[in-house]
């Protein structure tokens, strides 16, 4: 269950769009599962679908749901990073994380970690010891936003944002709750800062309810269901669990919740991500998004030779049960 919750019915009310405008579903995916970094399971949320679709973003990674036993919890060891930005969501459970740059901390029920790689980084991130000792529910998201050419060698920036730094918004109705991760929705502006535009939020729909959230026209629309069930896009799309709708051609996005949403998950709870497309040619492979294969050979050449940064002296570990 999302750690932020409010009562709707005192929160600032989302513009009532008209229906007409809504944006239709061009694809519907469903994303396969994984494993990541020292081995916690994902969902694969981006498999699947074109990378022109997801312009300005990269990869995402649904990370659990899952109630991890004693010992069980995992994260990942230090790696790199250059060319683009990584976004990071703590739903339940918690992360400590530390980079070369003199960034970390812990991102709880939640919170967000806003890291631009930039120029190149080096990081972790891993359960605390607490968690791995006694296990726990663990909940969360990754998600990789490009950055425009001409900010990929950028300083590396980091960004810590607490659960209660997020905008809340309310549908018209109450029935409906907007998280404002980052970027902006309807005029009102998230936490962070972000080097493309964009805008990212988490919505909950009340079994039943419906949301026309407005949406630039310009911008992208990707929505991804975190669990529950219910539909999507102007025409009612079925949509739920683990599956990723990609929608065009109109300025507002329309959720609606089935009357009937398993125990477990009682509401349909939706991931809602848009960006100004860079229509820039992406060379991706590993930790690295740059423009060109001879970027890439760069970014590992550099990697290799500690200029990217280097592990600190108090640097923190994977912790072992």
């Amino acid at each position: 269950m999302p750690a932020v919750t409010a009562d709707t019915l005192t929160l600032p009310r989302l513009t009532v769009m008209p229906e007409q405008s809504g944006r239709t579903v061009t694809s519907l995916t469903t994303a396969p599962r994984g494993f990541e970094g020292e081995g916690f399971p994902v969902h694969r949320a981006f498999a699947g679908v074109p990378l022109e679709k997801l312009d300005p973003f990269i990869h995402m990674d649904q990370m659990g749901e899952v109630e991890y036993g004693a010992g069980e919890p995992k994260g990942t060891p230090w790696h790199p990073h250059r060319g683009f930005e990584t976004f990071t969501y703590l739903i339940d459970g918690e992360f400590i994380h530390q980079d070369s740059n003199g960034g970390g901390g812990v991102i709880s029920d939640g919170g967000t970690q806003y890291m631009t790689a930039g120029d190149g980084i080096l990081h972790i991130e891993t359960p605390p010891a607490p968690l791995v000792e006694a296990g726990g529910l663990f909940h969360g998201l990754q998600l990789w936003i490009n950055l425009p050419r001409e900010k990929k060698r950028i300083a590396p920036q980091y960004q810590d944002l607490q659960g209660r730094d997020l905008v809340l918004l309310s549908s018209s109705d109450g029935g409906a709750l907007v998280r404002v991760l980052a970027g902006t929705v309807d005029g009102h502006a998230g936490p962070g800062i972000s080097h493309t535009p964009l805008a990212i939020a988490h919505v909950t729909i009340a079994p039943g309810a419906r949301v026309v959230i407005p949406w630039p026209a310009e911008f992208n629309a990707l929505a991804y269901a975190l669990s529950g069930s219910g539909s999507v896009g102007a025409e009612g799309r079925p949509f739920g669990s683990g599956q990723l709708a990609v929608l065009e051609s109109g300025n507002s996005v329309v959720l609606q919740a089935d009357d009937k949403q398993d125990s477990r998950h009682p509401n349909l709870e939706v991931f809602l991500i848009g960006g100004v497309p860079l229509r820039e040619p992406v060379a991706a492979y590993g930790p690295f998004v740059m423009c060109s294969k001879a970027e890439l050979i760069e970014a590992f050449e550099d990697y290799q030779a500690g200029r990217l940064g280097v592990v600190p002296a108090d640097a923190i570990q994977p912790h072992r049960a």
